[in-house]
């Protein structure tokens, strides 16, 4: 009942009928009754209304949507405060998000999860075990017994029945495995090696990813989502972590009252300021995965004691800093004590600003680390760019005649290029003690920095980083889909049978309920302005609920709480999580919303008790569906590997509840499958402009399978842990005008 109520709350419909209509409607109502399982409370009014947006006889017309060309891309308000070359910024976006020295072992990089249509398509070592519950990691690979294996088509779905038409019927098999994307080895970071591209890390042993005790790499614990056409979405990543404001550090928001970027007021003082940047949930996101255990290298943390940094009246060269207690230091760079500080850099040993080898220090390789090893390296440097790419062209080292790898460009040059100067101008040093997380101001000393040592450039890198990535992002829009051409008038754009599937989406598909307007989500920009941020879910009980995240059945609540969960899974000393929890609703409910959101709740009525029972433990973020026909595996779990099968689970009701039971023909589910495909755009598909790219190789398993691998000889540790060599897949470097068509998952490889 919850989307079927939905439905008529999102879509302006006027349903006219005449009284002679009544006993029809009567019947229509009793088939219902029978079709569909009853949520307890359910009203008769509830299930008339219900089967009259149900469709049959009776049908919901609904205004069709804009196309999404006529939908303006969200963009931060003060983003000139920022960026000063858009077309530039873009330009180092695209750059960093594909090339493979991001990560820690030179190989992963954004692009590696996200090369396929924004998404990931590779079959091999993709599964992880899932979880028991929330704070129970399960071990057992129920998906080929053992990590490295080739996923089947047989494998799927993961929830099958004897009958999948029947929610009812024998369940043959379950499993709580997830198809995700492989990362990083299990390693432990220990520093960066200025001008390498791979980080000093220790492998750890890995209890979960191993074939006979040799560690194979890691794989997330959710599907990955496509980033095209992210831009329109409020919030990002499935559970909604990435936050609509930027803090310039890390997906955390407003929420992270101590993420601070320095600005320069003068070339010799630097201010810590909070930044932040509304409709950048893209850029909160990109300065995520860099710095996961997952898809760099294990990491442990460090914590920055927050300092405020302001300027002085009377000295030009002072830089005066006022700690959490409000004492003030002052760090002079031509003072007596900067001058020895500067001295003991420029007669010691770099290695001596490391932390003791005898008495390790946990470090984090925070967005600092990877801005000072980046801006080391040349851009792209083990990648060809096409001479022709839309963005990269005109800097690659590519041309017509030869294919050369990396750009003309630095790192360096091209931030210097994009951004304002204020944010990386200063000639002043930071050197942030590895123990303790305290700053000292220097001058710049003669010789190169040590690995503790940070120019501005490098210390506000998360900030470059997030809004380069984004303004990249913002450009993959595919709004040339055939449903969007059959939106502007075009009607045979689309062939009777995917107008007809349109039919069954807007009606007894009940599918607008979740994947509303032009963005086809719920969870868009314009979405969210119009309904609010949080609200009451039109469904008996009206329980409040934050726009765009739904709870559809895929797996149990309890396995993995999705919106459920909190913002930061770290404790205090005494065992207390720390963090916040990820719904709104619920921050709105511990009087928390205006703190760690900025703004004032939306009123709800009835009013939002603090102790009402609210959606959010296994809800989450409805995606967009254009180019969907590419994306699979599809849900947050990687569940299933076909949009037959994405239907045959909406038809039945889901899996373990949540949905209506919609008893689809199967030639209604025939023309809806062939309506989803009605939204794949051809550019997309053949990888031309916006959506050409870099070459890149991306991990795609082991050579061997499940029962052995290779060992991988160069790596040598203390403790006998072995690692598996691995097996690299080339994508091609596309120039503007595209390159072989996608193929589907399990087709690919």
């Amino acid at each position: 009942m919850h989307l079927l109520s939905r439905l008529f709350f999102l879509t302006k419909t006027i349903v006219s009928f005449v009284a002679g209509m009544l006993s029809g409607l009567i019947q229509l109502a009793s088939k219902f009754f029978r079709s569909i399982k009853i949520k307890k409370g359910t009203t008769i009014a509830a299930l008339v209304m219900a089967a009259i947006l149900a469709g049959h006889t009776v049908s919901a017309q609904v205004t069709a949507p804009p196309p999404l060309s006529q939908i303006k891309v969200p963009e931060p308000d003060n983003l000139g405060d920022f960026i000063k070359d858009k077309v530039t910024a873009i330009a180092l976006g695209k750059s960093l998000f594909w090339d493979m020295q991001l990560g820690s072992d030179g190989i992963q990089s954004c692009a590696s999860c996200h090369f396929h249509a924004g998404a990931d398509s590779r079959s091999k070592n993709q599964i992880n075990p899932g979880r028991i519950n929330p704070d129970q990691i399960d071990i057992t690979f129920n998906t080929g017994g053992s990590p490295n294996y080739q996923l089947t088509a047989g494998d799927y779905p993961f929830h099958k029945l004897s009958d999948p038409n029947n929610i009812s019927s024998t369940v043959v098999s379950d499993s709580n495995d997830i198809t995700g994307s492989q990362g990083v080895f299990r390693s432990e970071f220990v520093d960066i090696v200025p001008g390498s591209d791979k980080d000093k890390v220790t492998p750890k042993k890995d209890d979960v990813f191993n074939v006979n005790g040799t560690n194979v790499r890691r794989v997330t614990p959710r599907n990955t989502p496509s980033v095209i056409n992210a831009v329109f979405n409020f919030r990002n990543f499935w559970d909604g972590l990435a936050q609509n404001t930027f803090n310039g550090v890390n997906p955390l928001g407003l929420r992270d009252s101590n993420a601070f970027v320095l600005k320069a007021t003068s070339p010799r003082r630097l201010e810590d300021v909070r930044v932040s940047l509304n409709n950048s949930s893209l850029a909160s996101q990109a300065v995520g995965p860099p710095l996961n255990s997952f898809e760099t290298a294990f990491e442990n943390t460090t914590v920055i004691a927050p300092f405020r940094v302001a300027q002085s009246d009377t000295n030009e060269d002072t830089v005066t800093v006022t700690d959490a207690q409000g004492r003030t230091v002052e760090n002079n760079p031509n003072s007596q004590a900067s001058q020895n500080s500067q001295s003991t850099t420029n007669t010691a040993d770099s290695s001596r600003q490391q932390p003791s080898t005898s008495s390790p220090t946990p470090l984090k390789r925070f967005g600092r680390k990877l801005g000072k090893k980046l801006l080391a390296l040349d851009p792209l440097a083990k990648q060809i760019v096409a001479y022709d790419d839309s963005v990269l062209g005109s800097l690659s080292r590519s041309s017509r005649y030869s294919s050369k790898p990396g750009l003309r460009k630095s790192y360096e040059a091209l931030i210097r290029d994009a951004f304002k100067p204020e944010w990386w101008q200063s000639n002043v040093v930071i050197r942030v003690d590895p123990k303790t997380g305290d700053r000292t101001f220097i001058n710049k000393p003669k010789n190169r920095l040590s690995t503790i040592e940070y120019t501005q450039m490098e210390y506000n890198f998360s900030l470059f980083f997030g809004l380069a990535v984004q303004a990249y992002e913002s450009t993959l829009v595919s709004a040339d889909t055939p449903f969007d051409q059959f939106l502007t008038g075009n009607t045979s754009a689309l062939t009777s049978q995917q107008q007809q599937g349109w039919t069954v989406f807007q009606n007894k598909g009940l599918c607008i309920g979740c994947h509303a307007g032009s963005e086809l989500t719920a969870a868009s920009v314009s979405n969210v302005a119009q309904r609010k941020r949080i609200g009451r879910a039109p469904i008996p009980g009206n329980p409040a609920e934050d726009t765009g995240f739904f709870r559809i059945g895929v797996r149990p609540n309890n396995e993995d709480p999705g919106l459920g969960a909190l913002d930061r899974s770290d404790k205090d000393d005494s065992g207390n999580p720390l963090g916040n929890p990820l719904s709104e609703v619920r921050l709105a409910q511990q009087g928390k919303f205006k703190q760690l959101l900025g703004e004032d709740p939306p009123t709800l009525n009835p009013p939002l008790s603090p102790s009402e029972t609210v959606i959010a433990d296994g809800a989450f973020k409805a995606p967009g569906l254009r180019n969907v026909e590419l994306t699979a595996p599809y849900f947050h779990n990687g569940g299933q590997a076909t949009l037959e099968q994405v239907v045959d689970f909406y038809s039945r009701g889901g899996d373990f509840g949540g949905l209506p039971v919609l008893n689809l023909k199967p030639e209604e589910k025939q023309q809806l499958v062939a309506f989803l495909k009605g939204l794949t755009d051809e550019r997309v598909r053949k990888q031309k402009a916006p959506f050409d790219h870099p070459q890149l190789f991306v991990p795609n398993g082991h050579p061997g399978n499940q029962y052995s691998v290779t060992i991988d000889p160069k790596v040598k540790t203390n403790d006998g842990t072995t690692q598996a060599t691995d097996s690299l897949l080339e994508i091609p470097a596309v120039g503007r005008n595209g390159g072989n068509p996608l193929r589907n998952f399990l087709a690919t490889f």
